[in-house]
């Protein structure tokens, strides 16, 4: 394989290797030297260029007067494009109807032929495979080809020539095994010593199930969200390759792979796409849990085709994945003052999320995001709540809590009596809920409180109250008195529709 990969045609479509960037940041926060392979930086923003190029470079003459169809739904059928287009062949693409339009057009601005077919790739793949055999043209696999395999070697090789003498481990992401096949056949010809550890999603473990039963193993479902390594099946050649070199997998949740987004993010001003930060997980997971191999760590960022829709999704799992914030459940008295009381036994501390709606006369089931430095002080804040007297659940681990039932708690309560709606803002800091409350004071009850911290410098709070016609005077005198911004909801039509 070394002789593949040091003979492979990658350097004509990309001159000068990607940068291996230092990492200051992560390596202070880690305590080791990280690097990031910017395979993010191609033409196409991810590291198929390299395979799908000398595939193709490789072709005879009536090959290439033929053309080449590849079916994919993310970055395989951009670098088919590029690399047919720069060659000057015929190309076609099949992609399954399913797929992000952003991902559509861009691979139609290389001016390649773009079919989709079928809702999966197994329905695109089976196409292509079809009008390959009835017009001649050559398929470029994603990964199970050994000139695909060498062109992802590359870099292999430029990490090798990169990198710090002292390198101890490079993490790779792994879907159908190109990359990791390489990258891992290279560095065990040149430098046995160096570790190289491949990474999936835990939902996407095909490599690690395969590894593990010494056969291939096909998934019969594969997560969505790193779709660019989603594979029900890695490929024969990239097994075998894999379990000869590589010197270990880990897999990562999908928090993580958001929290690694951020890392990078925070370093370089770069966002990648899921697949692309699934290696700086690893690499983060392995620290963790002590089995990272002493020396430099390079990462390679494998691709940044973010879909832009995802942004906020990442965002809010992210602070979860770096265990930076606590989801619990707790439940408290329902009486007037009982919430100022609760947040008071909290403390002063960064409140990312409150939901709470009235249920029940007795007592009340209010779900609580806290900004914390880590697992230890999201425990120990549980342990604080029920040494006094609340019934507490980590929601930490729960992903139907964080997925779904963070976003439903609240809808309409057939217990709230004389019930106003108040929007406020207040300062984004620590503390300033437990202010808020304070100045609000227990003489009305409160019957839904919804505040989350998005980041600005104000937060926003929806709260109700349960205020009888005479009071109302009242309450407007002393929401006025409080110093933040306020606004009558009562009468919204959203108000109306979904919460009276």
């Amino acid at each position: 394989m070394l002789k593949r990969v040091v003979n492979a045609r990658v350097a004509e479509v990309l001159p000068e290797p990607t940068p291996l960037d230092p990492a200051p940041g992560l390596s202070a926060r880690l305590g080791c030297d990280v690097r990031l392979k910017r395979e993010d930086l191609t033409p196409i923003f991810s590291f198929k260029l390299r395979g799908a190029y000398n595939r193709i470079a490789h072709l005879d003459a009536p090959a290439r007067a033929a053309g080449v169809i590849a079916a994919s739904a993310g970055n395989h059928a951009q670098g088919v494009a590029y690399a047919a287009t720069r060659l000057g062949l015929r190309c076609r693409i099949v992609m399954p109807r399913t797929t992000p339009a952003i991902k559509v057009a861009a691979v139609r601005r290389y001016g390649v032929e773009v079919e989709l077919v079928g809702d999966d790739y197994a329905a695109a793949a089976a196409h292509a495979a079809t009008a390959a055999a009835a017009t001649g043209m050559t398929i470029v696999p994603p990964f199970d080809d050994l000139d695909v395999i060498a062109g992802q070697g590359t870099v292999g090789l430029e990490i090798l020539r990169q990198a710090p003498r002292e390198l101890g481990s490079i993490f790779v992401p792994i879907g159908g095994g190109g990359l990791a096949a390489g990258i891992a056949a290279v560095v065990k010809e040149v430098r046995p010593e160096v570790h190289v550890i491949g990474v999936e999603p835990d939902d996407s473990d095909a490599m690690t199930r395969s590894l593990a039963a010494g056969a291939r193993v096909a998934l019969d479902h594969v997560g969505g969200f790193a779709d660019g390594v989603a594979v029900r099946q890695v490929g024969a050649l990239t097994f075998e390759l894999c379990r000869r070199h590589l010197d270990g997998t880990v897999v990562v949740s999908t928090d993580e792979i958001c929290a690694a987004i951020k890392d990078v993010f925070e370093e370089t001003r770069t966002v990648l796409e899921p697949s692309g930060a699934v290696a700086l997980a690893g690499l983060k997971r392995a620290h963790e849990d002590g089995t990272l191999t002493p020396g430099a760590a390079v990462v390679v960022a494998s691709g940044a085709n973010m879909n832009f829709a995802r942004l906020g999704y990442v965002t809010e799992r992210a602070e979860i994945g770096e265990h930076r914030e606590a989801i619990l459940a707790v439940t408290i008295p329902e009486r007037p003052g009982a919430f100022l009381e609760f947040c008071r036994t909290i403390g002063e501390r960064s409140v990312t999320e409150f939901n709470y709606r009235l249920a029940a006369r007795t007592e009340a089931h209010v779900f609580v995001g806290l900004e914390v430095s880590g697992r230890p002080e999201a425990a120990a804040i549980a342990d604080r709540l029920r040494a006094h007297g609340y019934a507490c659940v980590d929601l930490g681990e729960d992903d139907l809590a964080k997925t779904h039932v963070r976003h439903m708690v609240g809808g309409r309560s057939p217990l709230a009596r004389d019930e106003v709606l108040f929007s406020f803002e207040f300062p984004e800091r620590p503390g300033a809920l437990v202010q808020f409350l304070t100045s609000l004071g227990g003489r009305w009850n409160i019957s839904l409180f919804h505040y989350r911290n998005n980041g600005a410098a104000y937060g926003r709070v929806l709260c109700g109250f349960e205020a009888p016609a005479a009071e109302r005077a009242a309450l407007a005198t002393t929401l006025a008195e409080l110093g933040f911004g306020c606004a009558d909801e009562t009468g919204s039509p959203a108000a109306r529709l979904f919460l009276r």
